[in-house]
């Protein structure tokens, strides 16, 4: 018992040890990484592509965002799953409102049994796409950009090797909803990962049009869930690298239940089981965050019972220095994301008293909850996901099992609460 309880101490804290040394590798880049930004006359005509199922919370911000971008030559492709769904009216409204020309706006008019919606308005728009498009950008509909964003986005693709260009998201750590604050925590990790493993991230990315149609993207997307995770190997495998821009980190203000946290981490498991290229890397660390922390605190209850205090006192610091070094760590990365939150003019949150307890808090709660989302994501052979029904049974195997347009009522009660 002493010796067992002497290795996990030591493996507690060395794997805290291996989180600090990867998450100042990627503050390292975020300070020291140069801006790259082409004159007008340099900048390709690019397309940006926005699918849409759903009024998300700031909708009409993120659309205000992207028609009033600082780039020469760019459209807006708008694809918008019907004509009853709540984006539709959301959509033309805000176009109507700036006036915008740059805008094409179309509902999808084949749903394909065999791939995602999103992969169907994807393919939809790259059948109509003009070849006077260069580069291709993606964006979601709960990003809200800068005017700078397209730009930053595009400039690094002048690079012959950059094949690809992605930021990431960054939450806030101030919700009303326990799922938000475990969301921030969780997503603080992921964002380390994401950097380390060059993983895309398809709600800020833009590639080169040659790309997508000749390294057979195009025909993955025909019969695939997702459209972002698979790209890292496709393009490596031509020799072309994906570029993370320190300064497109986008903030996202919306809110999350603890159960629909769930629901959504349980499709990005199984995404990153279905497509991205170092799933077991992934299930390492999760079982190492996991897996260390909860052995510890069994074997701590199970020392106080047995009153054998000089092991639950052993096994008491180890907890309670990796739990701190992580909230020190996610601090440190809060503040060293915060001068490119800043830059954006974007406001940041004060981390009172109250939020960094709660921050605490969220540390174990978060371990488990992405625990039990994997767990259950391994089980998974159905993906729904706003109304829409997937049969999985394979990374090409997709089938739509049931659909139905999404309409008002579909809308959650809370308008700030993420779909």
């Amino acid at each position: 018992m002493e010796a067992f309880t002497i290795f996990l101490s030591k493996s507690l804290l060395g794997w805290l040890a291996i989180q600090v040394c990867l998450a100042l590798v990627f503050l390292f880049y975020l300070r020291f990484s140069k801006r790259s930004s082409l004159a007008d006359e340099q900048l390709p005509k690019t397309a940006v592509i926005l699918c849409l199922r759903g009024a998300d919370p700031f909708l009409p911000e993120c659309l205000r965002s992207l028609l009033t971008q600082n780039y020469p030559q760019y459209n807006l492709k708008l694809v918008v799953d019907s004509q009853t769904d709540p984006a539709w009216q959301i959509a033309h409204d805000t176009i109507n409102q700036l006036g915008a020309t740059n805008v094409d706006i179309s509902y999808l008019r084949v749903i394909r049994h065999n791939c995602s919606l999103k992969c169907s308005a994807l393919l939809q728009v790259f059948a109509e796409l003009d070849d006077a498009y260069e580069v291709v950008a993606f964006v979601d509909a709960d990003t809200v950009v800068h005017p700078d964003w397209l730009r930053e986005l595009v400039s690094p693709l002048s690079h012959p090797k950059v094949g690809a260009t992605t930021g990431n998201r960054w939450y806030i750590p101030t919700g009303k909803y326990w799922g938000s604050v475990v969301r921030y925590a969780g997503n603080v990790s992921t964002v380390v990962q994401m950097f380390l493993f060059g993983i895309p991230w398809g709600g800020t990315l833009a590639i080169k049009t040659q790309l997508l149609r000749h390294t057979g993207i195009l025909d993955m997307w025909g019969k695939a869930l997702n459209e972002d995770l698979m790209m890292h190997k496709v393009l490596k495998k031509h020799g072309m690298q994906i570029k993370f821009v320190p300064s497109l980190m986008m903030l996202n203000r919306e809110e999350s239940d603890l159960l629909g946290l769930i629901d959504h981490l349980k499709r990005l498991f199984l995404y990153s089981r279905l497509y991205h290229p170092q799933w077991i890397a992934i299930v390492g660390d999760v079982i190492s965050s996991i897996l260390f922390p909860a052995i510890t605190i069994v074997l701590l209850i199970a020392s106080l019972w047995d009153e054998e205090w000089q092991t639950a006192a052993l096994l008491f610091r180890s907890y309670s220095i990796y739990t701190l070094g992580l909230l020190l760590l996610m601090l440190i990365l809060e503040l060293g994301v915060r001068p490119v939150i800043l830059h954006q003019g974007q406001s940041v949150t004060k981390l009172s008293i109250g939020t960094i307890l709660k921050m605490l808090i969220a540390i174990p709660l978060t371990q488990w909850v992405y625990g039990l989302a994997m767990l259950k994501s391994l089980l998974k052979s159905t993906v729904k996901w706003r109304g829409v029904i997937y049969r999985v049974q394979g990374p090409w195997n997709i089938r739509l099992v049931e659909y139905q347009a999404y309409d008002f009522l579909d809308q959650p009660v809370d308008s700030k609460i993420s779909l």
